[in-house]
């Protein structure tokens, strides 16, 4: 048994998240990061969300998210995970828009509220059409050239920083 989240093979600290695995991470997590090009700009947002097995929602006050929901925008989202030895990342793609008022009962029955004491009247969804993930274990990191074998073995349950780095070879 693993002491990480998910089981890696030997020597492979970086897992492809299968949807499954990505998915699960969404559902149990309530923020992370949207991004999408507006007027000529990348930018990105903090937001709070739920996701109901389909889509992700979260509220707005009028302004660039709204823009760009109410453009159908495709956007890009992404949430993630950090842990002493291990950490996480999903990513969503996929189009934004507003909710109609006839669902918006039902986006309020998954538990959607702001975070912070401001108006948001405005529900969007984010409709999936692409998700991803990768699940990291942290360790040393090797240095082209290093005569020390890197290994990375999961049955070890904290990462172990090399003891005499060499300052002129480490990575920028």
């Amino acid at each position: 048994m693993s002491a990480y989240m998910f089981e890696h093979k030997k020597d492979q600290p970086v897992l492809e998240l299968s949807r499954q695995q990505a998915e699960l991470l969404l559902r149990n997590t309530r923020h992370g990061r949207l991004a999408f090009l507006s007027e000529g700009q990348v930018e990105i947002f903090p937001v709070n969300y739920v996701f109901d097995g389909d889509k992700l929602y979260f509220r707005t006050a009028p302004g660039a998210k709204l823009m760009a929901a109410e453009a159908h925008s495709m956007v890009a989202f992404e949430t993630d995970g950090i842990l002493p030895d291990e950490g996480w990342s999903v990513v969503v793609r996929g189009k934004v828009n507003p909710v109609a008022e006839e669902h918006i009962d039902y986006v309020r029955g998954l538990g959607l509220a702001p975070w912070i004491p401001t108006f948001k009247d405005f529900f969007v969804s984010l409709n999936i059409e692409d998700i991803s993930g990768r699940h990291f274990i942290f360790a040393r990191q090797p240095e082209r050239g290093d005569t020390r074998t890197f290994t990375y073995d999961p049955g070890q349950t904290t990462s172990t920083p090399p003891e005499d780095p060499d300052p002129t070879r480490l990575s920028r």
